[in-house]
């Protein structure tokens, strides 16, 4: 299961509070701004900044 779309329109960057949008595998999710990743467990996305890993280049 993945993120409702109407909740995903809503949810924000916590540090910089631009949009963000699904990982390609939408199993987290990007604040291109500030370069974050945000996990989603049990289809609980986690928007913690601490939590957050540093978005990585492929």
């Amino acid at each position: 299961m993945t993120i409702h779309p109407e909740l995903l329109e809503i949810l924000a960057c916590p540090q910089c509070k631009e949009a963000v949008r699904l990982t390609p595998a939408q199993d987290g999710l990007i604040c291109d701004r500030c370069r974050l990743v945000y996990e989603i467990r049990d289809d609980i996305p986690i928007m913690l900044i601490e939590e957050a890993k540093p978005l990585v280049d492929s």
